[in-house]
């Protein structure tokens, strides 16, 4: 007997496909919700990672609806953003109708592979209809100072034209490279919009206490948002006020030189003319290196002094200023008061520049940094005193005397939240003449992409969507404004995307969230 497998499964896709089979039910008391990471369609199809991942949790829903629950299987599509837009680009189609044409295709491959995912609940983040509610959100962050545009120093990249959020980074040779690539990237400091994740930094912290996860992982979760005790202590060079951070303010007698990070906005107001050249080179040589490398404690160090000396606060000594790259400057205030006699990176810089040394925590052995606990000694008042106590008492002395403040420092970073691309979605912002943000109405959302044949990236620090002068400029109520041309990153979508199948009626129509029936339990 023959027996045809095509036919047999055409004939069961479409039974299931013209029936609905798998449409979310409400008969049940017990609902079960099984979420996929929604794909990006930005290839010819899907890979056989998809089909890994998806088939595990198609034979757990499928479990869990024998077991007498209403499912929720959802499927989308995390359609905004780099890898999309690079393949269309890479193609030469339009980013819009080439992903439209991919989905029909992964639609298709999901089909075949008979996973019973409810339709209905489909989701598209570069759907208008889902993204103005993305608009609508990104509103509710800046009403709420979540949101903020500044200056500050980001990963640039010349061959894709935007910025890049750190894991959007890797490294190769020691340099740092796109994920998506590997074209060269550079650290640049631009104007850029932010999410304030730091101000929630203590309460994931707390919250990890509450996770049931394995230690490791909560382990490196708090070692990401590396939450640091201390003081910024205030050094004086000539007017400037180079303040810095430190979690070891008991060792500061043996502060023997201060180093900033290469990016520190202070480093040419510092430098002395005639060091000058040799600085700016020293900077342009950091600019591309990876955060990996200049972290790595086993290579050789460099720096450049900047021929400029501070006042150590509480020695009065006179100290030398220099640069390194092995300083960061997003982290504390990318300077620090050098330490080597109690610190081994500081250690291999003085010996390798010959720079002071001096000890400040008693210890036999002096060939080497002492980084353990022990009574301070050549410290004036903090002398016999072990660390906690010294602490306690140079944190008072400093406050007190005026000369800096206790503070906490955070590893995390706000998450950089704009991109110099096309296809993202438009930001619900305008300026004023005088560069005053007003939000888009509500009424006015969603913000659209133009039609346009400028999508390319422009590598000029601008979106392309600054070239499209009749969609940037408006006219409203007799005043002009115009559009921010920054576009959001990938993420925005899909940061959300869990919630959005929930609010799914049909395909891409979702209950307002500021509805009655969204509050609904």
């Amino acid at each position: 007997m023959d027996f045809s497998h095509k036919a047999i499964e055409k004939k069961w896709q479409k039974y299931w496909k013209e029936n609905n089979v798998y449409k979310t039910t409400n008969n049940s008391e017990k609902k079960a919700y099984v979420l996929d990471m929604f794909p990006y369609p930005s290839g010819a199809g899907l890979h056989v990672g998809h089909i890994k991942g998806y088939t595990a949790t198609d034979v757990y829903s499928r479990f869990k609806r024998m077991q007498g629950y209403d499912v929720l299987h959802p499927i989308g599509w995390d359609a905004f953003g780099l890898p999309a837009e690079q393949y269309a680009l890479k193609t030469g189609n339009d980013p819009r109708e080439f992903t439209l044409k991919n989905i029909e295709n992964f639609k298709v491959q999901l089909h075949k592979m008979g996973f019973s995912y409810d339709y209905d609940k489909e989701v598209n983040t570069a759907d208008p209809d889902y993204y103005k509610v993305t608009q609508w959100i990104f509103k509710q962050l800046y009403k709420k100072g979540l949101a903020e545009n500044r200056d500050i120093d980001v990963n640039w990249c010349q061959e894709l034209g935007t910025v890049l959020a750190n894991d959007e980074i890797i490294e190769k040779d020691g340099l740092m490279v796109s994920e998506r690539g590997e074209h060269p990237v550079v650290k640049k400091k631009m104007r850029q919009w932010v999410l304030k994740i730091t101000d929630y930094a203590d309460k994931l912290l707390n919250g990890l206490d509450q996770l049931d996860w394995p230690n490791s992982v909560k382990e490196l979760q708090r070692n990401w948002i590396g939450k640091s005790e201390g003081c910024e202590i205030n050094f004086k060079a000539n007017d400037i006020n180079i303040p810095v951070f430190t979690t070891r303010a008991d060792t500061i007698f043996g502060a023997t030189y201060i180093v900033l990070a290469p990016e520190n906005e202070l480093v040419l107001k510092l430098t002395a003319p005639e060091k000058l050249e040799e600085v700016k080179k020293y900077i342009d040589l950091t600019a591309n290196k990876s955060e990996i490398e200049r972290k790595d404690e086993s290579r050789t160090k460099t720096g450049v002094f900047l021929g400029t000396y501070a006042t150590n606060p509480l020695t009065s000594e006179q100290i030398q200023i220099w640069i390194s790259d092995y300083v960061l400057n997003d982290y504390g205030s990318g300077a620090i008061m050098a330490v080597p006699a109690h610190d081994k990176r500081d250690w291999d810089f003085a010996t390798k520049f010959n720079l002071p040394i001096r000890f400040v925590i008693q210890t036999k052995d002096e060939s080497k940094a002492f980084v353990g606990e022990g009574i301070h000694i050549n410290s004036d008042f903090l002398n016999d005193l072990d660390r906690v106590q010294a602490l306690q008492v140079i944190h008072e002395y400093v406050e007190k005397n005026n000369l800096g403040k206790k503070k906490v420092n955070y590893k995390l970073r706000d998450w950089l939240f704009s991109r110099q691309r096309f296809y993202g979605e438009p930001f619900p912002v305008l300026y004023d003449k005088d560069n005053n943000i007003i939000l888009v109405e509500d009424d006015d959302l969603p913000v659209t992409l133009p039609k346009t044949d400028y999508i390319k990236p422009t590598n000029t620090g601008e979106s392309p969507l600054a070239n499209v002068k009749d969609w940037v400029n408006v006219k409203i109520n007799d005043k002009e404004y115009r559009r921010e041309t920054n576009t959001m990153p990938q993420s925005a979508g899909s940061s959300w995307y869990f919630i959005a199948y929930i609010l799914a009626n049909s395909k891409n129509n979702l209950i307002d969230l500021t509805s009655d029936e969204a509050k609904k339990d």
